[in-house]
């Protein structure tokens, strides 16, 4: 065995070790903490509505990072426990170095632009966050268009594609509002992010066809970009 390849065993070793955590254990967290305060408030009758986004107003920006963890019921965080599960196992298994930053600007650009087009109501609830991750996983999978990533571009489609008319005014007292603005937040995530993940599992792809062809990965660097003389990629 060459170095070459007991190096990227060794990577595919560690990635090994790495997709229970990213699998099953971040996803599980998440919705755990979502259910911890749901409990919260309902052992000790308290109601954190207030602290959800209201647009219009300053202090409704408190509800940015507060919202998404607040539910009005059982039936509204049963509704979106299971999507969110599977929408961030999706999400740590394939863009497992994105995932956090993803979250994290996710639930930003949401609550920010349902702050800017919502009503003047409390909004709150995780489902425009499972919308931001919907979008996300379809549209990187389409942009950049490695199979795999396709695939769960397809299964999304499966699972969720019926709850885009939930991104318009149909039901009464539902926050369409948070469903479009996460809807589009992570269409702009994808646009942002597709281009170097584009780059980066096109060699992916080639080191698993062509692994035998080091000279003519050299001429790559980490990015994917290619570089004419390889005694530059240092």
């Amino acid at each position: 065995m060459t170095d070459q390849e007991s190096n990227i065993n060794s990577i595919n070793n560690k990635d090994g070790k790495k997709t229970l955590s990213y699998y099953i254990f971040y996803p599980l967290l998440i919705v755990f903490l979502m259910w911890l305060v749901f409990w919260i408030e309902d052992t000790f009758h308290l109601n954190f509505n207030r602290y959800g986004v209201y647009p219009g107003k300053w202090w409704g920006l408190r509800g940015i990072i507060f919202s998404p963890f607040i539910h009005s019921g059982f039936n509204h965080i049963l509704n979106n426990s299971l999507p969110l599960f599977i929408l961030t196992s999706f999400l740590f298994y394939h863009y497992r170095r994105i995932a956090w930053r993803i979250l994290f600007w996710g639930m930003i650009l949401t609550g920010f632009l349902t702050w800017l087009i919502g009503r003047p109501s409390y909004h709150i609830g995780m489902s425009g966050i499972n919308y931001m991750l919907i979008s996300f996983l379809f549209f990187s999978g389409v942009f950049i268009g490695y199979y795999r990533l396709i695939a769960v571009s397809l299964i999304v489609v499966f699972l969720y594609g019926s709850l885009i008319w939930f991104m318009f005014p149909l039901v009464k007292n539902m926050s369409w509002e948070g469903h479009l603005s996460g809807f589009i937040t992570g269409l702009v995530l994808a646009i942002i992010f597709s281009k170097n993940l584009k780059k980066r599992y096109q060699i992916k792809k080639m080191v698993k066809m062509y692994p035998e062809d080091e000279d003519f990965l050299k001429h790559f660097d980490e990015k994917g970009n290619f570089i004419e003389k390889p005694e530059q990629n240092t």
